[in-house]
């Protein structure tokens, strides 16, 4: 089961930040919105308050002393889904394309206004929302002393007339790939692969579109929940992801145009 399954009523994000103006200026700007916020100054101490507190969002500079940004993303995707969502004072494509290829869900540049970081926030916890709770439901209540014994489950035989239940359309299949729509696992040759939100929904959309090509534009919007023109190198480096984890030659290339799912032969 993918990790990081529901989104509590105020998610508690980690910040971490080394210059101590935009770092105490970002938290009192997402507490007023609401949000619990652990900051940290550097990428070890951030790696530390991460296992310390577990937040539900990860929010960090690229650019950190004694574990950088990219180092710190990368380190943290080795143990959890859980979303990462970088800032950057540049806008070097390299220094973009690094933190994605790390595992970060999205970015943004400084210096930016508080709302646009707050929608950004929730625009990445809402991606969690696909994912079930990966914990088991709770078990009945213990019945009372007084109450009487519960008669026994009845198991009436179908008719013989009855029709045979449809299989389930939850299960996509392609070739050794299989998505279980309910569970959300994605597997590959019967192997468990773990997603993050973002690569699952994007997962999600080329399966239920097998063959037909998505643009860009397309995926930034049912995605990200872009609707302008947001950088497609978001789009590009999450895919080059999800290659690697389900397979490169299951996703196809349409150059000038976008990505789609290769049906199976």
């Amino acid at each position: 089961m993918i990790p990081a399954a529901t989104t509590p009523a105020h998610p508690h994000i980690l910040l971490v930040e080394d210059d101590e103006v935009i770092r105490e200026a970002t938290r009192m700007a997402l507490e007023r919105y609401g949000f619990p916020v652990t900051t940290a100054a550097d990428g070890l101490e951030g790696l530390e308050a991460f296992h310390a507190v577990r937040p539900d969002l990860l929010l960090l500079d690229v650019m950190l002393p004694l574990l950088d940004g990219v180092g710190l993303c990368r380190r943290i995707r080795e143990e959890s889904q859980l979303p990462i969502l970088m800032m950057s004072a540049r806008t070097d494509p390299v220094d973009v394309v690094s933190g994605l290829e790390a595992g970060a869900d999205d970015y943004v540049v400084k210096p930016f206004e508080s709302a646009v970081l707050v929608a950004r926030i929730r625009t990445v916890l809402r991606r969690i929302r696909v994912v079930p709770a990966t914990d088991a439901p709770p078990a009945p209540a213990a019945p009372s002393a007084d109450a009487p014994p519960a008669p026994p489950a009845a198991h009436a035989p179908l008719p013989p007339d009855a029709a045979v239940p449809a299989p389930s359309t939850a299960v996509r299949t392609f070739d050794g790939l299989l998505v279980d729509t309910d569970s959300m696992e994605v597997r590959v040759d019967g192997r468990l692969v773990p997603l993050t939100p973002t690569e699952l929904r994007l997962l999600l959309e080329f399966t239920a579109a097998p063959g037909i090509v998505l643009e860009r534009s397309t995926l930034l919007e049912r995605v990200w929940d872009y609707e302008w023109g947001a950088d497609t190198r978001v789009v590009d480096v999450h895919v080059q992801r999800l290659r690697a984890k389900i397979g490169s030659g299951r996703i196809e290339t349409v150059r000038g145009f976008g990505y789609k799912l290769r049906r199976p032969a």
